[in-house]
């Protein structure tokens, strides 16, 4: 009889596992990453910056894409306008960690795709003050969750010219589409093309200086 009583518990540690750590991929989806040569890191820290006296978030711009295969992660801002860089990071392998962000808040992109069904989570990240000036918590709250969404178009291949103007279609357990926040369809947009950007060399959401809603390259 106790059961029923314990799933409600259950389904909201596992929303802040999900909020807090990302998408968690499967040991196979892993492994063809690694062996793909795919490499994002979606994880999120706090740093103290001793001569502003404050703490600020930490988030790296990653991924990349191969044809059948892409998994991407990155950033924008509470109103889903587009992030200036800390620094950008150049290497001589591809599908790799691009640019460094730094900020008092953070909302995540983390994007995976496997051909032409996609995997897509939105978290917004922000700190809370504890008491007596002790180190901060990181405070994560998930505003998108979608599970194999759809676009039917090779964005990696013959569809290259339409990245960054389309996102796939999710939908509910029920059929009913899943609408994106109105606020992050043009940085859903960009991830969309960044996890179809075979070879990755280069950012698709963070940018040199912050510029608003304008596209990157794709």
């Amino acid at each position: 009889m106790s059961a029923p009583a314990i799933l409600p518990n259950a389904h909201l540690e596992a929303r802040e596992i999900l909020a807090r750590q990302g998408l968690r991929l499967p040991a196979l989806t892993l492994k063809h990453l690694r062996d793909a040569g795919i490499y994002f890191q979606p994880s999120i820290s706090i740093e103290h910056q001793h001569l502003a006296r404050r703490y600020v978030l930490r988030g790296v711009e990653s991924g990349g894409a191969v044809a059948n295969l892409g998994a991407y992660s990155s950033f924008v801002d509470e109103a889903g306008n587009l992030l200036g860089w800390l620094q950008r990071v150049d290497s001589v392998g591809v599908n790799g960690v691009h640019a460094i962000v730094v900020a008092p808040v953070l909302v995540r992109l983390q994007i995976l795709r496997v051909e032409r069904t996609y995997d897509l989570l939105i978290t917004a990240h922000k700190l809370s003050a504890v008491a007596h000036n002790a180190r901060p918590r990181l405070m994560s709250e998930i505003l998108f969750f979608g599970r194999r969404g759809t676009l039917e178009m090779e964005l990696w291949g013959k569809d290259a010219s339409y990245r960054g103007s389309v996102a796939p279609i999710f939908y509910s357990r029920a059929g009913e589409i899943l609408e994106i926040p109105t606020h992050f369809e043009n940085a859903v947009a960009l991830i969309t093309s960044a996890v179809c950007c075979a070879g990755c060399r280069h950012c698709h959401l963070l940018q040199p200086e912050a510029m608003g809603r304008q596209s990157s390259p794709t």
